[in-house]
């Protein structure tokens, strides 16, 4: 029997390993970026609330509902009118979105342009639809900006994936870089595709978002609950598309069967129209950012990302996986920063997701064992 050749020549998803590092274990764990925090308490009411006895197949398209309430979302957060009916569409979070968007998205032109470090799911994505993957690198002197001035795979383009705040290692772009990178959209024929799951964790000044450039024509914006408030198991996203695309969206998406149950919808309705609980999750990840980064810097490693997300992005003196097999000694488990591509090695992340308390412990271990 054969399976997909892509599927064979892959290399195993980095973060399962992570899981067979676990194995039977008790472990502080900020490998994964899987909050633990509880969903507030009014989102689970209008969860329950939602539930009826019949729970019929969702729609692609999603309750109108919750595409306005998303609008209202971007409207009052970033000032930008879009429109709920021809730009707007529920998702299943982001992941399934980002992972299948290249199989709507890639025609004659195959080429995807995939930062490095990175989220593994962008590549993965173009990979089984067909495309060529365009590694575009990320520095920490440039800010973990792609240099668009070095890039010169334009023409060969369908898709230039950014991340920002940026997954793995925390670093915000200014508007005038989306404004630049749709420039050079339009130009030359390609879609812009940012993927702004973290837009919501930040500790200075609200990120900018590409929803925000002057033209929005080739700009494609994928975001999430799950971070935001802490509903990473809910399931629930969006995507904010020109009409265009958004119309291929609603011809695609029904193929899949990846609209958010309809009662997850309808706790999404309220959870978008809410900015009380998000403040509240920010607080909650400044203070183990406070806990933790004064301990790590103070034992020789070097904050080298940027302040938004929930992640702390770090240098260390070597290759990055021995570095977090021996804090796994310890009973703390990191990801390495190989585990992001080549670009990421000689750093480690660490997601703040662990409770409040297990961060303080997990501050007295390393202040004892680095």
């Amino acid at each position: 029997m054969q399976l997909s050749p892509v599927l064979a020549e892959l290399e195993q998803y980095p973060f399962t390993r992570l899981d067979e590092w676990r194995a039977g274990r008790e472990l502080i764990d900020f490998g994964v970026g899987d909050p633990r925090e509880v969903t507030p308490l009014f989102i689970r009411e209008a969860l329950a609330a939602a539930i009826e006895e019949r729970a019929p197949y969702p729609r692609a398209a999603g309750l109108p509902e919750l595409r306005r309430a998303i609008g209202a979302w971007i409207a009052r957060r970033y000032g930008v009118e879009v429109d709920p009916d021809r730009e707007l569409l529920p998702t299943l979070g982001s992941k399934e979105a980002i992972f299948s968007f290249a199989h709507v998205a890639l025609g004659e032109k195959r080429g995807v342009a995939v930062p490095e470090p990175a989220y593994p799911v962008y590549e993965r994505g173009a990979l089984f639809a067909g495309g060529t993957v365009v590694p575009v690198p990320l520095r920490e002197e440039t800010g973990w900006l792609p240099d668009l001035d070095a890039f010169d795979a334009w023409d060969e383009l369908a898709l230039f994936w950014v991340c920002y705040p940026n997954n793995p290692t925390g670093a915000t772009a200014p508007l005038s870089f989306y404004e630049e990178l749709a420039g050079l959209a339009r130009e030359h024929g390609f879609l812009v595709c940012s993927d702004e799951a973290y837009s919501e964790l930040w500790f200075d000044e609200p990120p900018a978002s590409a929803l925000q450039v002057a033209d929005r024509g080739n700009v494609v914006v994928f975001n999430t609950l799950s971070k935001r408030s802490s509903m990473t198991g809910y399931r629930s996203g969006f995507v904010c598309a020109p009409e265009a695309v958004a119309d291929a969206l609603r011809r695609f998406r029904p193929s899949t069967g990846t609209a958010p149950q309809e009662f997850v919808q309808r706790a999404s309705v309220v959870a978008w129209a809410d900015e009380e609980h998000v403040a509240a999750v920010r607080e909650l990840y400044r203070r183990k950012r406070e806990t933790l980064l004064p301990v790590l810097e103070r034992k020789g490693l070097r904050s080298a990302g940027g302040t938004a997300s929930f992640f702390l992005w770090l240098a260390v003196d070597g290759p990055s996986e021995p570095f977090v097999r021996k804090l796994l000694e310890h009973g703390i488990l990191a990801a390495p920063g190989s585990f992001f591509g080549p670009a990421g090695e000689g750093y480690v992340r660490f997601a703040l997701v662990p409770t409040q308390e297990e961060c303080e412990r997990a501050a007295e271990i390393l202040e004892r064992v680095l």
